[in-house]
């Protein structure tokens, strides 16, 4: 058996706030630590030596790793731990199941270990990665299981694995050097032999992943990394004025104004997203024109004005109403209807009862609105039974505020500000 080449690793600092091990086999090492481990207290032990930096240099030979793990205050111990090295058979087998795939070899060139040749290998009765019972202590303070010197050595090992698979395939039986080596002379045999017959112009097979490898796979991936922390703002897209001309027709204004709401937009449903708040409706073409006019500057509000069907002052009405309420209140500008049933008689009661006697302003009803006889003021009735205020001005009626429950509330701050004729 190619034994391979020794290696060693200078003590890592300590590991302050952070967990032992990101890469998805080096949690699987862990685990095999703990489930194999009788008493957890040992474990914690060990993740508190490794955490205060008290495992010395790291040795990692085929079936072997030491290290001298040093208490504070207290005698050093060295510390072993073993774990068996695959056969000649084994490794044969491995090294024929990672040249049938280019990314197998290409991720372990990235200090990487692939799932799809550790599932592979666990189905042809290769274990690479370590499982209960597979990690052997032995330490010189003489416990017969797992003590806090071998978790703490084994918990640093988590951290080389981290960085480098290689060190596991070491333990294992052979050198980076000595397998990259036979990678290389398997993967040049093998292609010699799939070289393609001059006179077959057949195209190769697709490649592909059988469904239950796949499903299989789902036991070994790593966890989804945390969500990133939300932005203090949107981001701001990159500038489009470049010295290349635009095409004909692209106003690079108009561009650079739905990029950046765009990125608005984006900002805003990440942070309902993360709040658990529920996404908003989707908006039809023209409302998002209006909502797309507010804060635009005058050639992009002409170019929404004419995109969808209204005229400038039309627009202008309606990014007013749409600072009031959204959607809803764009639709009591532009949309008259009809209360009918149940819906009719709501209104009706809310008028009723919206006033004393004496109070009650002469009103006169058109569909869903209702105006003030005596005054240029208006109510309109929403579709969710909310009273929206209307005043008059110019010869038109324009949005006066917000929604209310009630109408006499609404229509409170007309009657009793400045008239408008």
């Amino acid at each position: 058996m190619n034994a391979g080449a020794e290696r060693t690793f200078e003590p890592l600092p300590p590991a302050h706030g952070r967990g032992f091990a990101t890469t998805w086999w080096g949690q699987a090492w862990l685990k095999a630590l703990e489930d194999t481990a009788l008493d957890n207290q040992m474990t914690k032990a060990g993740r508190r030596l490794a955490r205060a930096g008290a495992v010395g240099a790291v040795s990692v030979r085929p079936g072997r790793i030491t290290a001298v793990v040093q208490e504070k205050g207290r005698a050093a111990f060295r510390s072993d731990v073993l774990l068996q090295q695959l056969s000649e058979d084994e490794w044969d087998r491995l090294l024929d199941l990672a040249v049938d795939s280019a990314g197998h070899i290409a991720a372990l060139l990235d200090r990487e270990l692939p799932p799809h040749l550790v599932e592979d290998a666990a189905a042809a009765g290769i274990h690479l990665l370590p499982g209960i019972g597979d990690l052997e202590p032995e330490c010189s303070c003489e416990a017969w299981d797992h003590c806090g010197h071998t978790a703490a050595l084994s918990y640093q090992m988590a951290r080389l694995l981290d960085q480098d698979p290689f060190v596991l395939l070491l333990m294992r039986g052979r050198g980076e050097r000595a397998l990259l080596d036979e990678l290389q002379v398997r993967s040049v045999a093998r292609a010699s032999t799939l070289e393609p017959d001059a006179d077959d112009d057949r195209p190769e097979p697709a490649q592909g992943v059988r469904a239950e490898e796949a499903y299989a796979m789902g036991a070994i991936l790593p966890p989804l990394p945390p969500l990133p922390a939300l932005p203090e703002a949107p981001g701001r897209p990159p500038a489009l004025d470049t010295e290349t001309a635009p095409a004909p027709g692209l106003e690079v204004s108009s561009v650079q104004f739905l990029a950046e709401r765009a990125a608005h937009e984006a900002h805003q449903l990440l942070t309902a997203a993360l709040a658990g708040l529920p996404f908003p409706a989707p908006l039809e073409a023209s409302q998002d024109a209006v909502r797309l006019a507010l804060g635009a500057s005058a050639p992009v509000r002409a170019r929404l004005a004419e995109g969808s069907g209204r005229s400038r002052e039309g627009l202008e009405l309606a990014v007013q109403a749409w600072e009031f309420g959204g959607a809803a209140a764009l639709d009591v500008l532009e949309h008259a209807w009809t209360p009918a049933g149940d819906e009719a008689v709501r209104a009706r009661a809310a008028l009723d009862t919206a006033w004393e006697p004496d109070e009650r302003p002469q009103l006169k009803a058109s569909g869903n609105r209702w105006t003030v006889a005596d005054a240029p003021a208006q109510l309109r009735y929403g579709r969710d039974g909310r009273w929206w205020p209307y005043r008059k001005e110019r010869g038109r009626w324009v949005p006066a505020g917000g929604a209310a429950q009630d109408p006499a509330a609404a229509l409170a701050g007309l009657l009793g500000g400045e008239q408008i004729a």
